[in-house]
Order: structure tokens, then sequence, then C-alpha cells
């Protein structure tokens, strides 16, 4: 008998499946369930870029395109990094189109890291850094944000955490799952502990239109971070284009350029129907992203304002669309309560350890839904915590 254990990287056999995968199979098996799990606009791609996307295949552009993207989409993915952030990019040497922001994660962290590297990654966070830094031989070091703290990166406790090994810090903010930022005074505090070492810092940006009260700060704006950032970004979440799978990455050209070889040759180039569509985007898409963000502002509100009724402790999130109850009152595990909540009231939420072992007594909570799809689950959640 074939033997796949034999074949099989120990590596990816030992890796764990995504934790949100898990509950988007239990709904699978599942009728008449209210989810707010996925972190995926409701909002449809606004038509006159869904048109671009139309009039490309109308008109024949069908072909490859150059391997980091069309050059005019690149030129003008720098000039609204300048327009929207302030942010100072060559479009033709400094800026690599791909396959969503997960392939942009993938070989910026794959361009720097080698075996036995170490990589800080401040959890909870998304799923996929830890993933990829072992993917790439490197070592994740975990540095576990506080509720207390707003979960944001706090200085002292990177600094204690820094070794020779130390090649990346992986920077995310908007975050994924707490809705947590990161003002430009307290970056600045992360560029004192690590201006005068070779980290190089992933800033996953890809929420940055997604802040409610103040704009963005990147981490690249910073006096000197600029030479040792990569920003990765991409469209799904600010133009609601998450099918179209379109990302890039913006960095120092040296940078860039490494990046660029290992997307040649693993994707080739991003689909050419999204890149016109992103095109579009990018050039006349302002007023799309402030009407969706006003809307996600409108419901965020709602959410905080009717957990504080229900009795349950919630972090009022600043970005993305995310919010982090605090679910650890009830004495189950988060696993437990969102199992309980799925089979007996059929409302779905993620638990806050698929984004890290400190995500336990939390879980997380999508507000891409309609105002009328989330009160309806609430409703559920309201019902469920009751019984406690």
């Amino acid at each position: 008998m074939f033997d796949y254990s034999k074949v099989l990287s120990s590596t990816v056999s030992e890796m764990k499946p995504s934790g949100i995968r898990k509950f988007f199979d239990m709904l699978q098996e599942m009728k008449d369930v209210v989810g707010l799990t996925v972190g995926q606009p409701d909002f449809v791609t606004p038509w006159h870029i869904r048109e671009a996307g139309i009039d490309s295949l109308k008109d024949g552009k069908t072909y490859y395109t150059s391997n980091a993207g069309l050059l005019e989409l690149r030129c003008e993915i720098a000039k609204y990094l300048d327009r929207r952030f302030s942010l100072k990019y060559d479009g033709e040497k400094e800026v690599v189109v791909t396959v969503g922001g997960s392939e942009a994660i993938d070989i910026a962290i794959r361009a720097c890291v080698e075996n036995g590297d170490e990589v800080i990654v401040p959890t909870p966070c998304f799923v996929c850094y830890e993933p990829c830094v072992r993917l790439a031989g490197g070592v994740p070091v975990i540095l576990e944000t506080k509720p207390e703290n707003k979960f944001k990166v706090d200085p002292e406790e990177l600094k204690s955490l820094i070794t020779p090994r130390t090649k990346m810090l992986i920077l995310a903010y908007p975050n994924n799952p707490t809705g947590a930022i990161m003002t430009e005074d307290e970056l600045k505090a992360i560029a004192e502990v690590i201006k005068d070492t070779n980290i190089v810092v992933l800033s996953d940006e890809i929420y940055s239109e997604l802040t409610y009260g103040r704009r963005h700060t990147s981490f690249a704006n910073l006096e000197g971070m600029h030479e040792r950032t990569i920003i990765v970004s991409g469209f799904s979440k600010s133009y609601a284009m998450t099918g179209w799978r379109m990302g890039y990455i913006a960095a120092p050209q040296p940078l860039a350029s490494q990046m660029l070889k290992l997307h040649q040759y693993v994707i080739m180039c991003a689909p050419t129907t999204s890149q016109f569509a992103a095109l579009e985007a990018v050039m006349n898409g302002d007023d799309d992203i402030e009407m969706m963000k006003e809307e996600y502002d409108r419901r965020r509100k709602y959410l905080v304002k009717r957990f504080a009724k229900m009795g349950v402790e919630c972090f009022e999130p600043e970005g993305a669309f995310y919010a982090f109850p605090n679910i650890g009152q009830f004495g189950l595990s988060s696993e437990e309560f969102c199992e309980k909540l799925l089979y007996e009231h059929k409302c779905a939420i993620i638990p806050g350890t698929a984004f890290g072992r400190n995500g336990e007594g939390f879980a997380r909570i999508s507000y891409a839904y309609s105002i009328k799809h989330i009160d309806q689950a609430l409703d559920r959640i309201e019902e469920f915590v009751k019984t406690f």
C-alpha cells in the first residue's frame, strides 16, 4: 500500500486547519442558521467597477499582463497611496499586483524569511501569518496583545522578544479579529524599538480605509521606517471586491524585486479582467469607500450598544468590521460557547481561539452584514446569554 506519510511534507501535515473553516463546515450541515462569521462585505461590487471588468472582456483583453501587473494599474495604486495616505512609491518598480492580499502576505514572508529566522506575530490575528512563517522555514514568536491595552502592540513587550534571529515583525492594523487600531504615536513607539535593528516590518493594511474617528497611519509614514516596511493591501474590503482576488504589495525596490520573482514563478500574473476592474476602482472609487465606511460605522455603533444592553463586555472596535466581545463570564471556553450558540440557537460566530491562544474568552463577530441580519443574530445571542 502506498505510504502517504513518506511523501507528504511534515510541515504541512502537522499544520492545523483554520479554526474558522471548522465552523464554516458545521454550518453546511444546518438550516436556518443566522451567521456573523464571514469577513466579506455584503455590498455588491459597485457597478462602474464591474462594468470596467465586463468591458475588458468585451474588448478581448484576455491576455497575460506583465508579471507585476498592468503598468497603468501599478501607477494608479501608487497615486492612490499618495492621495489617501501620503505614501510615496514608484508604481513601476515598487508595486506588485497579487492574487489577493493572501498571496501578498505569503510572498512577502518567503522573500525575507529563511530557516530558523524568527518572526514576531502579535495575536489575536488573521489566521494565515503563523502557517506562512512555518512554510518559509521560520519560527513564529507570539506576542500576545491584551484587552486592557486595547489589543495594541506594547513596545516593551516587543523589545523583550527581539533576539539576534529576529527577521520580521508583522503589524496588522486595523486588526482582524479585534477591530483595534494603532495611532501614529503608538506606532512611533514601535519604530523606536526597532530603529537600530535590521528587522523588516510586514504591515498588513487591508483594512486601512475602514477606520472610525481618525485616519489610518501607515508604519511606512514614520521617519526612517519606509525603507524597512512592506505594505500589503488590496481591494477586497474597501471596494467590496472579495471574489475578484486583487491585492498588492508596495515596498522599496530592493524588496519588491525579490517578491516579484516569487510571484513570477508561482502565479505568472493576477487575473487580467480583475486588474481592469481594480484600475477603475482605484481611479474612481473614493466615493464608494466613504459610502460603505459610513454604513459600517452605523452597524458598529449599533452592535456595541446591543452588547452593552445585554451586559456583555465588548471592546469598541476602531477599525475593520469586526467586534470581539468578551464571553469569558459565562463559564464556557470560547469554542464551547460558540458551539452551544450554534446548536441551541442557530446563530454562528467564531471562537476567539481561531485567531490565537489569547483569543480564549472572546468571540469574533463580523458586522459586514445588513442591520436586519445583525439584529436577528443579536436577538439569538441575547436569548442564549439570558440562560446564564
